[in-house]
């Protein structure tokens, strides 16, 4: 390998590590998104189970819950993208939530996917180089 090849890879591989990081943050960011989203549909069946007056647990996050009681108004405010919110009826609601989580989960598995193709990369530049090191060294010593 020439000395512009070796900083061309040098160079490669960290475009790609920077790659692999913002890559790992969106997938931590899908997976906490599926599971709000998940929650969220948990919760609304659970109220729409629920009879009036029947004491429900409202999860708040954190691994947190507040009790509440049922109401006879079988709505949900539900964040529909863009910070914008709309009224839904219950079964509106979780099948709102189903396809959003199906959405994200087909998202994550695509990131998911690319990720490990880039740690594939990324390992075997990293191989790459050590070993042009490696190699330079040996020549330095004969």
């Amino acid at each position: 390998m020439e000395d512009d090849e070796l900083r061309q890879a040098m160079a490669a591989l960290e475009t790609y590590n920077a790659q692999l990081e913002a890559l790992s943050r969106q997938v931590r960011l899908l997976q906490i998104s599926l599971e709000d989203t998940v929650r969220a549909r948990e919760s609304f069946k659970a109220l729409s189970g629920a009879e009036e007056g029947d004491e429900i647990l409202i999860p708040v996050g954190a691994s947190s819950f507040i009790p509440a009681k049922v109401t006879g108004k079988k709505k949900a405010i539900v964040g529909i993208g863009s910070r914008l919110s709309a009224e839904k009826d219950l079964d509106e609601a979780i099948a709102f939530m189903e396809t959003n989580g199906n959405e994200i989960s087909e998202t994550l598995r695509t990131a998911m996917k690319t990720l490990g193709e880039m740690e594939k990369i990324t390992t075997d530049l990293t191989m790459a180089i050590q070993n042009e090191y490696r190699n330079r060294q040996l020549l330095e010593e004969q």
